[in-house]
């Protein structure tokens, strides 16, 4: 297709402006809050490695540029532009007013089905992530969204000469955690985020924020380390894993100790027993049990590790937050399904599962508890639930219409599958759970549910439907938890990483939980999370009334 109704637009507002669009394919179009100045500034700078033979520009009647037209390396590129109303707002919290939106299109003289001439890919990209880019204003709304946060971010030690490499999910509250660790000190040149790979829903206008804000932005996937990544992907994360071991081997060299916060301890190990970043580092911050588990796994650490994926913080609040956004997630799915009175198994009776399944029989359903731990299950039985030791078990006594995981191992089987009914709905909350279907174990999926997940043919002739793409489903195409449901946790690991930067050559090499429990609690942060969430504040107390 040479000509859209993006193509037919641009010719109209040229008029007789004698460009030629015949010959020019829609590459992409794409929505934000950038104006056609500042599009046409971030096109400038990518271009400038290239021959360019001239810019021509079409003005509409306010003066504003509604289409462009650059010769580089030999391509005719057109970007043309058209105001765009909003289909809702792009941040977990309205702005308001809401930014204006421009839609761009970019055309190229590139045939379909070509691999895109690298000036023309450069192109797209810029105009990609100028688009995507958050706006000032809804930097500031989720920076207010967090007043916990904003309160330990002024309070505590300078950290100014340490460098950080931070790898977690690129949600908004990730961006909240960066601007806090620069209020204590960290210039912006020596962050390092890392995306772990989840399709979040705004993973995208994260990073282009990022690399904005002077941040080197970049994904290491955890499948990676899972051993569920195809080869193009594992040497893809071998160069960003070497790109950080520069970054880290720089700081060190301008006399900068270097601090990694890591959500799944990939940092520590990679494919194998081998390091994928091989630079040593001064201290960590670990904050998945997974995490800890990839630690344990390997040599003893030789630097001191701050265990906040066991901390009183995260378990005791963290983990009602996660729990929610994953019910939320599931439900929105599936809006279609009934819920109440229905059968569900439940695997793993952890810290995030017990907590899954009290909430799903809240909502009316009858839900059968697997772990293989048995004191796990002796609590699941006194606390009402059905329980089985393996889901086989489960799934010989009862015919569930949804199966969630939890437990961050592979817990389908090649021989659960025939049990498996037809039309049941599988619910990962952590990466491997369904890793059997998700990397190929079991087949292809037999057809694609656009925005919902992927059906199975099962042995027995019925179907089975993987929710999401097979890793964490509060994740999925989803921003997770309220930026203010997440204030504590990051308030709270800000200020342990406030204590291990200060007391790193103090403290034994190892992993560290009572030190961060201890900080957390000296430091007031359960009090001034009761006070500003919790209290109810008395009639006139505009202060202590006015909260996220």
């Amino acid at each position: 297709m040479t000509v859209d109704v993006e193509t037919t637009t641009a010719r109209n507002e040229l008029g007789d402006s004698g460009w030629e669009f015949a010959s020019l394919r829609l590459i992409e179009a794409l929505t934000g809050p950038a104006s056609p100045d500042e599009v046409r500034d971030a096109v400038s700078e990518s271009v400038a490695p290239h021959p360019v033979t001239g810019w021509h520009t079409h003005e509409g009647p306010d003066g504003t540029p509604r289409a462009v037209g650059i010769r580089v390396a030999g391509h005719h590129v057109r970007l043309v532009w058209e105001p765009a109303a909003p289909a809702r707002h792009r941040t977990l919290d309205p702005v308001v007013p809401e930014p204006a939106l421009w839609r761009t299109a970019v055309l190229a003289d590139v045939p379909e089905g070509d691999r895109l001439p690298d000036p023309v890919r450069e192109i797209v990209e810029a105009v990609r992530e100028r688009a995507d880019r958050l706006t000032h204003a809804e930097v500031d709304a989720l920076w207010s969204a967090m007043p916990l946060l904003r309160h330990f971010a002024d309070r505590g030690a300078e950290i100014g000469d340490w460098a950080l490499v931070f790898r977690d999910h690129y949600v908004e509250n990730s961006v909240g955690f960066l601007l806090a660790a620069e209020r204590a000190g960290i210039p912006r040149e020596w962050i390092y985020a890392l995306a772990k790979g989840d399709r979040t829903a705004g993973r995208h206008r994260v990073h282009a924020w990022f690399r904005a804000r002077g941040y080197r932005s970049d994904v290491l996937d955890n499948s990676v380390i899972d051993g569920t990544a195809p080869g193009q992907e594992v040497a893809a994360a071998r160069l960003v894993a070497a790109d950080v071991d520069r970054f880290i081997d720089a700081a060190h060299r301008a006399g900068r100790r270097v601090l990694v916060i890591d959500d799944g301890g990939l940092l520590a190990r990679g494919p194998g027993s081998a390091r994928l970043v091989s630079e040593p580092v001064d201290a960590v911050v670990e904050l998945t049990v997974s995490g800890l588990k990839r630690i344990g796994s390997g040599p003893p650490p030789a630097v001191p590790v701050f265990n906040v994926a066991r901390s009183q913080l995260k378990s005791l609040l963290s983990y009602e937050e996660i729990a929610d956004s994953c019910l939320r997630r599931l439900r929105e799915l599936v809006p279609g399904r009934k819920f109440i009175g229905r059968r569900v198994v439940a695997v793993g009776f952890g810290t995030l599962g017990a907590r899954l399944a009290r909430r799903l029989r809240s909502l009316g359903c009858r839900v059968t508890v697997v772990d293989q731990d048995t004191l796990a299950l002796i609590q699941a039985a006194e606390q009402g639930f059905e329980t089985e030791p393996t889901l086989n078990a489960a799934l010989r006594r009862c015919s569930p219409f949804l199966v969630t995981g939890s437990t961050g191992e592979p817990l389908l089987r090649a021989e659960d599958l025939p049990l498996l009914p037809d039309g049941v709905l599988l619910a990962g909350f952590a990466t491997k759970d369904f890793s059997l279907l998700s990397t190929g174990g079991a087949g292809l999926p037999e057809s694609t549910l656009t925005g919902v997940g992927a059906r199975y043919r099962l042995p027995g002739g019925g179907l089975a439907t993987l929710l999401g793409d097979g890793r964490s489903l509060n994740l999925f195409e989803y921003e997770g938890i309220p930026n203010s449901g997440y204030d504590a946790y990051r308030a709270g690991t800000l200020i342990a990483v406030r204590e291990l930067c200060r007391r790193a050559d103090a403290l034994a090499p190892g992993v560290h939980v009572h030190e961060v429990d201890e900080a957390v609690r000296e430091a007031g942060l359960f009090e001034t999370y009761y006070e500003t969430y919790v209290a109810d504040a008395p009639p006139g107390d505009a202060q202590r009334r006015a909260r996220p």
